[in-house]
């Protein structure tokens, strides 16, 4: 008999407040406004309950990849986790905001600034020098007896005029969650092209001439997988460690795979990746978020996407604005948490072109952000993109695999940072947009969709 609607809520209730031991259904996630405790579930030791959270996670995942059940929905289970997981490294901070316990970040302090710090009893953790920008990120931790928060408090006080905020917590913006796909025997499938769109991929020769270089800053890639086989990948990682995950090799794939049927919107451009999360499933911290555009920044790569979401932090907004200012191209998936969701950073941050999802009948994802800081909309769902494990692909969803292609469109026509050359990129691929009003904005779509000829549907691999 089928499990009525009203138990089906109640048992993903049950599953959100167990954080059951199965993989969750990564997504794009918001973190809580207020502070969310761990709840005492007594004595639960039952196998048997065990295998009926097993069943009803793969209820979700159904519910999740036919789109009856938005993504945020499960954002409780993550947030729940990765608090009880590493309470020594994480907490949140009073507005509810996931940070790195003990520390706060300080842009570019004056030396005077930081002698008063040192004195107070804060210790420099790193110092990264953004020289391309003219800027510098310190990171401190706060004296052993003061609270994360009062840290902060202090360090306004011993210096009002300077920039002080907290090492907040930013986290993947998509999911793999259904099937996995084999590539098809047949040799001469390819990927539907639409040849009116001027912002397609360039061929090679174009490639080799113009350079055409773009940005990710994301998690691991899996370098070795058959999409990138002839992709030239430059990486920023974790001493020189590659730690490939799904989500990182899923939207480089996105930008410059290859591999019939599948083809990414740039296969033959030169992929920047800076990994900042290295391993880890806390969550990458800002201050490796900062590093890694400040490496981009001296490597003078004009066009970067930013698949990953968190709360509005100053040094962040600090270091988009210089990278702005210089001519820099910033895009960024505007988030899962639904239409009445708060704005997620950086996708809010004026000039940075915030990117939803829509699926393969060009709806916008139910679960997709709404407001003024959509720009742009990209396929986002009912696609397939490469994965790490057994199986080469695996379907995706959510605003985090529209975002790459936006970004890749985008590279083709800006070769260096440069302010004009950056704005007349997103004139033209705003006239490109498909609408129903070529006049009119929506907190929905932005100025349109773009990218539909760079779906690969899973029915490609059937």
């Amino acid at each position: 008999m089928p499990m009525s609607p009203k138990l089906l809520n109640i048992c993903r209730l049950l599953l959100v407040a167990f954080c059951c031991n199965a993989d969750p259904v990564w997504a794009q996630l918001r973190l809580p406004s207020i502070n969310l405790p761990v709840q005492q579930l007594g004595n639960l030791n039952s196998q048997n309950l065990l295998n009926r959270i097993d069943r009803l996670d793969q209820l979700v995942r159904t519910d999740v990849l036919n789109g009856t059940l938005p993504l945020q929905d499960l954002r409780l289970t993550t947030i729940t986790r990765l608090l009880k997981e590493h309470p020594l490294q994480l907490e949140n901070n009073p507005k509810g905001e996931l940070i790195v316990r003990k520390q706060i970040t300080a842009w570019s302090p004056s030396v005077t600034a930081l002698k008063a710090v040192r004195a107070a009893g804060f210790i420099v953790i790193s110092e990264h020098r953004l020289d391309a920008l003219e800027e510098t990120l310190v990171v401190l931790q706060a004296p052993p007896d003061m609270s994360t928060a009062d840290a902060l408090d202090l360090l306004h006080q011993l210096d009002q005029d300077g920039t002080y905020d907290y090492n907040h917590i930013y986290l993947e913006s998509g999911s793999a969650i259904g099937s996995s796909f084999l590539v098809p025997s047949h040799s001469n499938f390819a990927v539907p092209f639409d040849s009116s769109n001027s912002l397609a991929s360039p061929t090679q020769s174009e490639t080799a001439k113009t350079k055409v270089r773009i940005g990710l800053v994301d998690s691991g890639i899996d370098t070795e997988h058959i999409v990138f086989k002839d992709a030239q990948i430059k990486r920023h990682d974790c001493t020189d460690k590659n730690i490939p995950t799904a989500h990182g090799t899923a939207v480089a794939s996105l930008m410059v795979g290859k591999s019939t049927p599948f083809s990414g919107v740039l296969p033959d451009a030169v992929l920047y990746a800076a990994d900042i999360y290295c391993g880890t499933d806390a969550g990458g911290a800002l201050d490796k978020l900062i590093d890694a555009l400040g490496w981009l920044a001296q490597e003078k790569v004009a066009v970067i996407n930013l698949s990953l979401v968190g709360p509005p932090n100053q040094t962040l907004e600090h270091i988009v604005k210089s990278m702005l200012s210089k001519g820099y191209l910033l895009v960024a998936a505007v988030g899962n948490d639904g239409p009445a969701a708060p704005p997620l950073y950086p996708a809010s941050y004026p000039g940075v072109i915030g990117v939803t999802a829509v699926d393969a009948k060009m709806r916008v994802l139910p679960e997709a952000a709404r407001g003024a800081q959509v720009m742009i909309a990209a396929p986002g769902s009912n696609m397939v993109a490469a994965t790490i494990g057994k199986t080469p692909f695996q379907a995706v969803r959510g605003t985090s695999f529209a975002s790459p292609i936006v970004a890749a469109l985008l590279a083709k026509k800006v070769f260096m940072p440069n302010v004009k050359d950056a704005k007349k990129a997103l004139e033209d691929l705003i006239r490109q947009a498909k609408t129903d009003n070529p006049d009119k904005v929506t907190q929905e779509l932005g100025h349109g969709i773009v990218g539909t000829s760079f779906r690969t549907g899973p029915e490609q691999f059937r």
